[in-house]
């Protein structure tokens, strides 16, 4: 039988601890935010999950939700509420409430918040291979550079990608980041 996980309370919110299953709302969780980088919920609890990861990621207009980067698993994209921009492969598209992305393996790509509110984005990534050194890496491109969303030179270093941003700090949940 799989045993329940507990849940532990810190000042940033609630932690599931170790293996096993869980209930955990959203506005409880962990979550972190950085200037112009969106807010990422922490869902997963200590350990993190062996083979996804999954968020929720809410993005004001102009936030992007990382840089424009490949992994080697794919990931894939729901958005839940508003409005955000596409950029994968060097192509820009707009994505509204309920479009889904798909991103196979080493296919370039970043998101970035749109319209007139903020946009709530369920994101999922499987970690068979975008571990360790050999995890994907970030690239330099024009249509993300309109954005502020591409990297000025070629890294897979995640600390020189986002060097020029305000690090993401983890907190408890605010106000208006996820809807009623």
């Amino acid at each position: 039988m799989v045993p329940e996980a507990p849940l532990e309370q810190t000042e940033r919110g609630l932690v599931p601890k170790g293996e096993g299953w869980f209930v955990l709302n959203a506005r409880e969780a962990v979550w972190s935010a950085g200037e112009g980088r969106g807010a990422y919920s922490k869902l997963e609890g200590e350990p993190e999950f062996s083979q996804y990861g999954i968020h929720l990621v809410t993005l004001a207009p102009g936030d992007r939700m990382a840089m424009y980067h490949w992994e080697r698993d794919q990931e894939d994209f729901l958005v839940l509420v508003g409005e955000a921009v596409l950029v994968i492969e060097g192509e820009e598209r707009p994505l509204k409430a309920w479009d889904f992305v798909h991103c196979p393996p080493e296919a370039k790509h970043v998101i970035v918040g749109a319209g007139d509110s903020n946009c709530l984005v369920l994101a999922v990534g499987a970690r068979e291979k975008s571990v360790g050194d050999d995890w994907g890496g970030y690239t330099v491109d024009e249509v993300a550079k309109k954005y502020d969303a591409s990297v000025l030179e070629d890294t897979t270093e995640p600390p020189e990608a986002y060097a020029r941003f305000p690090k993401r700090e983890p907190g408890p949940y605010r106000e208006g980041w996820i809807p009623d």
